[in-house]
């Protein structure tokens, strides 16, 4: 079995990567980098020359080849590798007719825990997503605590709003529902520290992102000073910044993501060294059907799986049969491979939109993630 070609289709921001074989299989994966997606495809076109002709089964080797052929990184580079990866993979498991969670080493669940991301633009408009979800039957809810103009905000006044959202949310789905606060990077280490103490009342399952993702030291200042469990890593790129962050005690989750972090081929090893520190992981899950199913086949396969977050979106038909969450819950599919298949019509219905570029800015017209 040799591979044969190597497509891309860029679903308007979403990139998936679709992998042939001489003998009929094919596999799919999906990129995390929406921000710049043709540049990822770009790069996933410069690597299948290299690919084409090779045996798909040799994922690992084929990883390590092009992860090392120049030694640059960068998120296209690697977002391009994850797609690959994950397509190979799915090929894998359809030639041993096998889900991929089976080939990592079989299941600890049968079904995944869904952590539904909610909006939250007011107090108001955060309890009534997050109860609805909890009425569906998720256990598990997300909310970015912040208004849109956060950046504009006095420290007082963006440290009410944050609280505020997460006391009304507390109080209104109860101790039996978690919620986690998704804080996108927005804040300084000392603004992070004293958010968080503000927010240790609530007994939230994660404090994520809390500052931007350029310092593993800074991220680790924090976790130091606060009691709230630090969640972080979606926005790095390899199985060394994941042993820096744990080293480091940085974080106590890890938001693994196959479809950026070098595939199944690297995040089975990262999810092993969180477990060595007994920390968990819940995988930045937040695109594609592709990488849901992906993630779905991560988490089924390693034991210090916590959550896996999750929105549904209109273009879920990208996929022929995409996965549905029942009463707050995804069941892990034993079919072979990730467990999903392209839809042929979906390049035509959701052709590629470019999008521009936008920052938060400060009244004083700085940006506002500094």
């Amino acid at each position: 079995m040799k591979i044969e070609a190597i497509e891309t289709h860029i679903i308007q921001e979403w990139l998936v990567v679709r992998v042939h074989t001489d003998n009929g299989l094919s596999g799919i994966g999906e990129a995390t980098f929406w921000a710049h997606p043709s540049a990822t495809a770009d790069v996933v076109d410069k690597f299948s020359k290299y690919l084409v002709g090779k045996d798909p089964l040799k994922r690992g080797y084929h990883w390590l080849y092009l992860y090392r052929s120049a030694s640059f990184r960068g998120a296209s580079i690697c977002a391009a590798l994850s797609a690959i990866d994950v397509a190979l993979w799915d090929i894998a498991g359809k030639h041993y007719g096998a889900p991929v969670h089976t080939l990592l080493g079989g299941k600890h669940r049968d079904r995944i825990r869904m952590l539904a991301i909610c909006a939250a633009d007011t107090v108001e408009h955060a309890v009534a997503s997050t109860t609805a979800a909890a009425r569906e039957g998720h256990t598990a809810v997300k909310i970015t605590p912040f208004p849109l103009d956060f950046a504009r905000l006095s420290h007082a006044r963006l440290i009410k709003e944050a609280v505020d959202r997460t006391a009304a949310v507390r109080e209104a789905v109860g101790p039996d529902v978690d919620i986690g606060l998704e804080i996108h990077r927005n804040l300084t280490p000392g603004v992070a520290i004293a958010l968080a103490k503000k927010l240790e009342p609530f007994d939230i399952l994660f404090y994520e992102d809390p500052v931007q993702p350029d310092s593993i030291d800074s991220m680790a200042e924090v976790a130091s000073k606060v009691t709230v469990p630090i969640a972080t890593g979606e926005r790095h790129l390899s199985i060394y910044e994941f042993k820096e962050f744990l080293q480091r005690r940085a974080a106590n989750d890890l938001k693994l993501d196959v479809g950026l972090q070098g595939g199944f081929s690297q995040c089975i090893k990262a999810a092993g060294m969180a477990e060595a520190y007994h920390a968990t992981v819940s995988p930045h899950n937040a695109r594609g059907p592709v990488l849901l199913a992906a993630h779905v086949q991560l988490c089924a396969a390693i034991p210090n799986f916590l959550v896996l977050e999750y929105r549904s979106d209109p273009k879920d038909d990208m996929v022929t049969s995409p996965l549905r969450v029942e009463n707050g819950y995804i069941k892990v599919p034993d079919t072979p491979g990730i467990g999903v298949e392209f839809n042929e019509e979906a390049p035509a219905k959701y052709p590629f939109i470019p999008k521009d570029i936008s920052t938060a800015t400060r009244a004083d017209g700085s940006v506002g993630y500094a």
